[in-house]
């Protein structure tokens, strides 16, 4: 081989190479990664239901312990609502029954379920304290006081009727003359009840509260004026 042909071959071979690195397959950020969606928080949904995430601190019970408005006094009574509540997964709370007591060592509904304010399972307030619980402007009623996993409960015009609520209280909060024994009979005596749908008879049938007298303290006879042993829960904490 001359001295040129090795030096067209040297010049070829050079060329060759720098073209092979040109086309190299060099990642040189053709499609650059600049956070073009950045990850704010992926699956941190802070409203998409309306559920705002609070803790519930009210409920009206699904179901009674049964046995008519012995409900084992008020310990019995707060002690349903706990494990209803706990039950339905909302731990943590204090829980009190609003219902009221008679006698040497009773007690008004509305002194013993804390300060407020109150929400549903749905995350509805349905009163900021105990002033606004006891005035026309609540937020109770078939839509709002609903059980502890959020189901309504029954009022007028379904079947069964449930909506005669136990309390034992008047509509200022303070205790009615008649709880059933204090909540531990189940046959003689009578007591106040709500209407949680704000709708019926009696004396003041738009109230959640104290809208009439039971026809006794058995389960049937609440049963006979459209109620079923239930109650309104209310956290303190």
């Amino acid at each position: 081989m001359t001295l040129k042909s090795k030096m067209n071959f040297s010049l070829c071979l050079v060329a060759l190479l720098a073209f092979n690195c040109s086309d190299d397959t060099v990642d040189t950020g053709d499609v650059p990664d600049t956070g073009g969606a950045p990850d704010t928080g992926g699956t941190d949904d802070t409203g998409g239901t309306g559920d705002t995430g609070s803790a519930m601190t009210f409920f009206l019970t699904s179901v009674g312990p049964g046995d008519g408005a012995n409900l084992g006094g008020l310990d019995g009574a707060d002690a349903h609502c706990t494990s209803l509540a706990e039950a339905a997964g909302t731990t943590g709370q204090e829980w009190r029954a609003y219902l009221s007591t008679t006698g040497a060592e009773g007690v008004n509904a509305m002194d013993r379920i804390g300060t407020g304010p109150w929400i549903n399972a749905d995350g509805v307030t349905i009163a900021t304290d105990v002033d606004d619980l006891l005035s026309d402007d609540n937020n109770i009623n078939q839509d709002t006081a609903i059980s502890e996993s959020g189901e309504i409960i029954n009022g007028i015009g379904d079947s069964p009727n449930r909506h005669d609520i136990l309390t034992g209280t008047e509509l200022d909060g303070t205790a009615a003359d008649d709880t059933c024994s204090n909540w531990t009979s189940n046959d003689l005596g009578t007591t106040l009840v709500g209407h949680h749908d704000r709708d019926g008879g009696g004396a003041n049938p738009e109230s959640w509260s104290s809208a009439h007298g039971t026809a006794g303290c058995s389960q049937a006879d609440l049963i006979s004026t459209a109620g079923d042993g239930l109650f309104y829960c209310f956290a303190t904490n």
